[in-house]
């Protein structure tokens, strides 16, 4: 089999994990294939895997301990072009969704054959490098805010919002579009695949955003709840009557999904 690599460069893999006959296994495979492999014991810091310039990272969550949540979420917003698969032991819908939300490409469950994972990294590796060739966009500003795309970032003045990639990712869009989108649009675009009904992690996310574009740009009302529909990006000058009314609108939304959250 051929596995597609980024041109000019072989893929580089770390593998956060404990179990020597699984490492030994896919060690052997990844080789096979031309992959250079790197095996970590335990989890190191993402400063560290900044400079290992990586392509993918495989992590066993339980290797990291009772910070592994934090920890994940540290490595997403730092990597944010990482192709990053949790390679782990038998876990909740809970869990899954939770890693998932913040910033996991995929989560892949305890014992798994080494084809399939390595098929799982080549589909993360694929939609990332998609990102990357995608053109170069210029900054722009708008309100009190300046997007960069080259940054993955948006920031007032010399000061970043410290966007992680997803949060990122969706003021893009949003930012481009000159309507309204949907939920379920959103999701498509930006995590790739169709949400499930009932998944609140586009409205978790745009609360999120929301509070920090508040707190960065206190005079700019930038994101605008459509009950029952999804979003709109129009920068206006804030009206905290308008603010009530979005955040209104996000919990009324959110209370809506909740019972078919709770089924899930």
């Amino acid at each position: 089999m051929t596995v597609p690599q980024p041109a000019g460069q072989r893929v580089r893999l770390a593998v956060v994990d404990r179990d020597p006959g699984f490492v030994q296994v896919l060690s052997n495979r990844v080789r096979a294939v031309g992959w250079e492999l790197r095996t970590l014991p335990g989890p190191i810091t993402p400063e560290a895997l900044v400079t290992m310039r990586l392509n993918a990272l495989v992590i066993d969550l339980a290797v990291v301990g009772p910070g592994s949540w934090e920890y994940l979420e540290r490595i997403c917003a730092k990597l944010p072009g990482l192709a990053l698969v949790v390679h782990t032991g038998p876990s909740s819908v809970a869990q899954r969704v939770r890693g998932l939300r913040l910033g996991a490409d995929a989560w892949v469950t305890k014992p798994c054959h080494p084809e399939e994972l390595i098929s799982v990294i080549e589909a993360a590796m694929r939609r990332h490098r998609r990102q990357e060739m995608a053109p170069l966009e210029a900054a722009t500003e708008t309100g009190g805010i300046t997007i960069r795309p080259d940054l993955f970032q948006a920031y007032t003045g010399d000061r970043s919002l410290e966007l992680t990639a997803r949060e990122f990712a969706i003021l893009s869009l949003l930012s481009k579009s000159e309507r309204v989108m949907r939920r379920e649009e959103i999701y498509e675009r930006v995590w790739g695949y169709a949400m499930a009904h009932g998944d609140r992690s586009v409205d978790v996310f745009v609360r999120k955003l929301r509070q920090k574009l508040r707190a960065a740009s206190p005079e700019w009302s930038y994101i605008h709840t459509h009950f029952g529909v999804g979003y709109r990006f129009t920068p206006e000058l804030a009206d905290a009557r308008a603010q009530e009314a979005d955040d209104a609108g996000f919990d009324a939304a959110a209370r809506e999904r909740q019972p078919a959250l709770s089924a899930a």
